[in-house]
């Protein structure tokens, strides 16, 4: 059943997008239920949960516990186990509730701060939530996402459990989503699934641009709809366009995201997932800094995150480098869980990134939709395709396109004294001709382990780290990125052949 309304502000548009409506008031109903109410329920459910789980003592993870199913009843009058409150009654499920402790245990999620996250103050709807029908909330420290799923992505998720713990057991640094729990509330007879989940974006850190990308063409450039949004989300051919030369990474940076990217595209072929997507999202410091300087100290402060981060690996760069706050040092106060990059103009980048989407179990939802999809169009290029194909082109166009190493500088004193070394030709205008370069002898191509070891025709030095901010100049930086003659070298790594 699909709720209709007319969004405010909207000029009088009913929209309709699955369960998702607007009720006469301008509110936002989700099945009926006001969101209101639904952030009520979901808060008097959660709290009661989790107080119930601390009574219960820590023990293993058994196979049932993945299973279980908890449900307690709600009456607005209150009873002897639950408080009074001035909902409609409703009824309140958690799913294997042991298993999702055990995977907070291993986020470092302390019971009560995950309690004062979600329920101590109000949640906060997020409103550019993209074309899925399901609700979002955020909690308001900034931590937790909250999203309405539908019946087959929660049934999914429970059968994914048991994968889901032996995968985070070998390898809790990963770009998959993480779950922290899985809920329902039964209002109005109809059942309303939830799943807290990570949030990728901090609300503190102004996005400048933020793709979804699958690593196919077919259809994905962002609508003109989602065009006219205040922050779209674009696709990726839009990322093509947009970002021709690529993001650049620091080796090291550039090998940990394509490790982490290949483990978890196993993991999600293994369980015959796919049409997932990475999310990208762009904080340009460089843009940020001008930003600031034209609002000349007026704008409110950069608030950064507004505390401490509860859970481990949850930023970007934790999810890829793996070393935890506790005693960890990668993690600086100016770059806000990102990711540091440039773009080929030299300007200093942070990148908030996640695998998103996996809940589509492949083998149900999406034959009927590829059968036709492949009648219609190259099934090479349909964003639906056979799992270890769709991992395989994923991981190829993050690892080749999306993502590349800053090339290696040119060292005129090392390729002085090296025999070998490729003489760069110039053109009329005295730039070199990077495409005469990559048309040279295979034997000439520099591979990822020529990098490593430094071998490359004589020139062990790699381009230095990013800098820190103080010392970064962006023009020559740019010039680097634009006119190396390596500008796509060092990307034939074994785990994108």
């Amino acid at each position: 059943p699909t709720v209709i309304g007319v969004m405010p502000g909207s000029s009088g548009h009913t929209i309709k997008k699955g369960h998702r409506g607007v009720d006469s008031t301008g509110e936002t109903t989700y099945k009926k239920t006001t969101s209101s109410a639904l952030k009520g329920a979901i808060q008097l459910g959660i709290t009661h949960t989790v107080g119930s789980l601390s009574t219960k003592p820590e023990r293993d993870v058994l196979m049932q516990d993945f299973y279980v199913v908890e449900s307690i009843f709600f009456p607005g009058e209150g009873s002897n186990l639950t408080p009074a409150h001035h909902y409609n009654d409703f009824r309140f499920k958690t799913y294997a509730p042991v298993a999702f402790r055990y995977f907070r245990e291993l986020f470092g999620i302390r019971p009560d701060d995950y309690l004062y996250s979600l329920c101590n103050e109000p949640l906060i709807e997020l409103f550019n939530s993209g074309a899925s029908g399901s609700i979002f909330y955020v909690s308001s420290d900034d931590e937790f996402i909250i999203k309405t799923v539908q019946h087959k992505e929660a049934e999914f998720l429970q059968k994914l459990l048991p994968g889901y713990y032996m995968n985070l057991n070998q390898n809790p640094r990963t770009l998959l989503p993480k779950f922290y729990g899985l809920y329902c509330v039964q209002a109005g007879g109809k059942n309303i699934r939830i799943v807290v989940m990570n949030n990728l974006l901090p609300r503190s850190v102004k996005m400048h641009l933020k793709y979804d990308l699958k690593g196919s063409t077919y259809k994905r450039r962002a609508s003109q709809k989602e065009r006219e949004k205040v922050f779209p989300t674009y696709k990726d051919l839009d990322f093509m366009q947009d970002i021709p030369d690529s993001l650049f990474l620091d080796s090291d940076m550039y090998n940990a995201l394509c490790k982490t990217l290949q483990r978890d595209c196993l993991v999600l072929q293994s369980f015959k997932i796919m049409d997932y997507s990475l999310l990208v999202a762009i904080h340009n410091m460089d843009q940020a800094q001008k930003e600031h300087a034209i609002a000349d100290g007026t704008s409110q402060a950069d608030t950064r995150r507004p505390a401490a981060q509860k859970a481990l690996y949850s930023t970007a760069m934790e999810s890829i480098q793996g070393e935890a706050r506790r005693g960890g040092t990668i993690e600086t106060d100016d770059q806000m869980g990102g990711i540091p990059a440039r773009n080929a103009k030299g300007e200093r980048l942070l990148l908030y990134i996640g695998i998103i989407d996996v809940l589509q179990s492949y083998r149900f939802i999406k034959k009927l939709e590829h059968s036709w999809k492949a009648l219609v169009h190259d099934g090479d290029t349909v964003s639906v395709h056979r799992p270890s194909f769709y991992a395989d082109r994923f991981l190829r166009f993050m690892c080749n396109t999306a993502f590349k190493k800053i090339p290696l500088r040119p060292s005129p004193s090392k390729k002085s004294r090296s025999g070998t070394t490729v003489q760069r030709r110039t053109g009329q205008s005295g730039a070199p001709i990077q495409a005469q370069l990559s048309c040279e002898t295979k034997a000439q191509v520099m591979t990822e382990a020529d990098v490593e070891q430094g071998s490359h025709l004589g020139r062990p030095d790699l381009l230095p780290r990013t800098p820190p901010v103080d010392e970064a100049n962006s023009d020559s930086i740019a010039t680097t990125l634009s006119t190396s003659s390596l500008g796509s070298g060092g990307l034939n790594s074994p785990a994108n052949r």
